[in-house]
């Protein structure tokens, strides 16, 4: 099986997070896309996306090629269904491309097709952390199928045990884990410090650190060695990003190599209960997400001062530094220098210095192309 995973109409709904990446990059649950896809179907995955990514993220075509839209989460069904599929066959459903196996280097619709009666489909970024709770239980149970857990320290108090499980070299000491309403996973090399009270699910990957004395929400994913601290509640940071003091974070999505200064606080309810509506790269607007609950989409390499404050369902796109004082408003530009509506643009070359000066810290090569990525989208603000 060839598994290429292609981007959809999807790919512009899920702007900012996707500027510098294929959908299949994207973190929900415990896993990527990508690497949920590798690990159901035990093969390798590439990537069909926009025309500045593809120097990072490359296509292997093949005489005959599965193309998977990464953006409909798998079932049980969909994965039999796809393990099935005859050439020139695809699986549709609500009339969308969810998968083809064909020769030809584009995925399409065929003349043969089989329809799907329920699926989660990722559409919008807030879908990520709407359905991030099903995610960790469905990777959960992947990931630790006829597993042994590492040990858990008795110095921890613990509920439902069963329902927790630890990698090797992680550690866990003097803290709350209650499993009760989901499970709990440790990745490898990971810490939970003293005193952080963590209810289930969650999903804390390798070398993911949680600091002491946090609370942990359900429903939150804390990305490979990403550092938190303060209060999350139903919030995702991709990879590589810090939120390692007291704050609050929540119904958010927040990028890879970013960071959230001390005291940083998000709202994700407005003062009146109304629904929150998003900014839409797409629509060029404000769209309603159907949600009263919903706060902080954060691109790739953003970063916010110390006692900053986001308003409920902010945007932030990529290389932005938030540092004024008072409320920004809800759409902050990319490269945006200070983060009102009006401040200047983040000098590129400065922001690719401070790209590579994070990445260097974490041991993490800033490449050409992820530079040449990165002067695509600042070209897009100017």
């Amino acid at each position: 099986m060839n598994i290429i995973l292609f981007d959809g109409e999807e790919w512009e709904h899920l702007l900012p997070l996707t500027f510098t990446k294929p959908v299949a990059s994207l973190r929900m649950g415990v896993l990527s896309f990508a690497e949920r896809w590798k690990k159901i179907l035990n093969t390798t995955v590439s990537y069909q996306t926009q025309p500045y990514l593809e120097e990072k993220f490359s296509t292997d075509f093949q005489l005959e090629n599965i193309f998977i839209n990464p953006s409909f989460f798998p079932t049980k069904e969909l994965i039999d269904t796809i393990k099935e599929l005859e050439l020139n066959e695809s699986i549709l459903f609500e009339n969308k491309l969810v998968a083809v196996k064909t020769s030809e280097k584009t995925p399409s619709v065929t003349s043969r097709t089989i329809q799907l009666e329920e699926i989660i489909h990722i559409k919008n970024s807030w879908d990520l952390f709407t359905y991030n709770f099903q995610a960790i239980e469905f990777d959960f149970e992947l990931l630790t199928k006829d597993r042994i857990s590492q040990p858990i320290s008795d110095t921890n108090k613990v509920l439902h045990p069963e329902k927790i499980f630890i990698e090797e070299g992680a550690k866990v000491e003097f803290s709350i884990l209650n499993a009760t309403e989901g499970p709990i996973y440790i990745g490898k090399d990971a810490e939970i410090m003293e005193g952080c009270m963590i209810r289930g699910g969650l999903a804390l990957c390798e070398h993911g650190k949680i600091n002491m004395g946090a609370k942990v929400y359900s429903g939150c994913t804390i990305g490979p060695y990403c550092k938190v601290g303060g209060e999350l509640n139903n919030a995702i940071l991709m990879a590589y990003s810090n939120k390692g003091h007291d704050g609050f974070l929540g119904n958010a999505v927040i990028g890879e190599w970013c960071n959230l200064g001390a005291d940083t606080n998000n709202s994700n309810l407005k003062n009146n209960y109304a629904e929150v509506k998003l900014w839409s790269y797409k629509e060029k607007r404000f769209v309603k997400t159907g949600l009263q609950f919903c706060g902080l989409i954060m691109g790739d390499y953003a970063k916010s001062a110390i006692n900053s404050q986001f308003n409920t369902g902010t945007v932030v796109g990529v290389c932005a530094n938030v540092f004024q004082s008072g409320f920004p408003p809800n759409m902050i530009k990319h490269y945006s220098w200070g983060g009102q509506s009006d401040a200047p643009v983040f000098s590129f070359e400065r922001a690719c210095e401070a790209a590579e000066k994070m990445m260097e810290r974490r041991k993490v090569e800033f490449t050409s192309t992820d530079k040449k990525i990165l002067e695509h989208i600042f070209n897009l603000n100017n």
